[in-house]
């Protein structure tokens, strides 16, 4: 029982802290097309998620720590998804 209350915890919080990054995004939109520029930039680099979370970091007001959440995964995740999505137009 203890196990299922550490992983509703551990979703409220993933689900918390990317509705925090949601509303920064809204607040100040040119974030989302420097996000993508960067994420272009670094997809096909070896270590894509840190010089891709280095920049962006240094860029905006979204900061991703050294050691990522959850939700800095999934952000990260959906981040080059996108990219890879819009080459695929191409």
């Amino acid at each position: 029982m203890s196990n299922n209350i550490a992983e509703i915890k551990n979703k409220e919080r993933v689900i918390n802290e990317l509705m925090r990054f949601i509303k920064k995004v809204l607040a100040d939109p040119q974030i989302c097309d420097k996000a993508i520029a960067i994420a272009r930039k670094h997809m096909d680099q070896k270590d894509a998620d840190h010089l891709i979370a280095e920049e962006l970091s240094s860029l905006t007001s979204v900061k991703i720590p050294i050691e990522f959440s959850e939700a800095d995964k999934l952000f990260l995740h959906v981040l080059k998804e996108v990219v890879k999505d819009e080459q695929a137009l191409y």
